[in-house]
């Protein structure tokens, strides 16, 4: 995956004036561009569409100090259709307009190259399981919210807590197969994992085919397969933060598994009256290599 990830960033090299095919490249790699994307992110700290801006914007920085072509002639080069939609983005990357730039010679906030590195971790064992299920459905009240990547999802919290204590309840009576257990799900995220961006969260539990669903619940089916099931006890919601990227930084390179499109699903397995120390299971769909 460290190769694969370096491949990436050759790529934005070779012509970062160029958008990158990413799905022909994950296929050319043997992977996906889902799994491609999340890795990453992950690794990277910022998402591939991020990287990839910020790259273009320090080399197209020389050429605006340089001085020898007019600011349009650089924005069509760089891929945008204006001089307005190109300040636009070197505004946002550098702090200052390119005229500024080419008046002052600067400041710039240039992004280094990058370059992935294999470290040898895991000196904690990470507990693990991997379980094959059949289709089944996910069931509870859902909302669309912004992704926060650190502490508390305020908008998460209200949801859960806008909902009537005797909710709860019965949506953990209704549960009838595994993920058991109040769950937290994750879906439609954007494919960088860019912070802020929506995704549709559910506060709810696991259906079989089976069984009934009350008319006054939302559900998201979910298709038979793999799934990658990590388990963790600790400061809530820190230890389940740590826990995510730990997947991606020490057991998705070591193992023969890659992600797969699918909701990303939080068990609580145990938890403290006031919530801020838990265990819970991460539930991540996954496919082999």
């Amino acid at each position: 995956m460290i190769a694969w990830l370096n491949r990436l960033v050759d790529l934005v090299e070779d012509d970062v004036t160029e958008d990158l095919d990413v799905p022909r490249l994950a296929a050319a790699l043997g992977t996906t561009e889902y799994h491609l994307r999340r890795m990453f992110s992950s690794l990277a700290g910022m998402p591939l569409s991020e990287y990839v801006r910020r790259r273009r914007m320090t080399v197209a920085a020389a050429d605006v100090v340089a001085g020898q072509d007019d600011l349009l002639s650089i924005a069509v080069r760089f891929g945008y259709g204006s001089a307005e939609a190109f300040g636009r983005a070197f505004q946002a990357v550098h702090g200052v307009s390119p005229g500024q730039a080419r008046r002052d010679g600067g400041p710039f906030r240039s992004q280094p190259r990058l370059r992935f590195r294999l470290t040898v971790e895991g000196a904690s064992p990470m507990d693990v399981r991997l379980v094959s299920r059949p289709a089944f459905r996910l069931v509870g009240h859902a909302v669309r919210v912004p992704l926060v990547h650190a502490g508390v999802n305020p908008a998460i919290q209200q949801h859960v807590a806008s909902l009537p204590p005797q909710e709860h309840g019965r949506l953990k009576a209704l549960g009838d197969t595994e993920p058991h257990g109040l769950l937290a799900v994750s879906t439609d995220l954007d494919p960088d994992r860019r912070e802020g961006t929506e995704l549709t969260y559910l506060h709810g539990v696991a259906l079989s085919d089976a069984a009934e669903v009350p008319d006054d619940l939302d559900v998201i089916p979910v298709e038979a397969g793999s799934w990658a099931v990590f388990r963790v006890a600790g400061p809530y919601p820190e230890t389940l933060q740590t826990l995510w990227a730990a997947t991606a930084t020490e057991w998705f390179p070591s193992n023969p598994w890659r992600l797969r499109p699918g909701p990303e699903v939080v068990a609580v397995l145990d938890r403290a009256d006031d919530f801020k120390t838990a265990t819970v299971e991460l539930w991540l769909p996954v496919e082999g290599a």
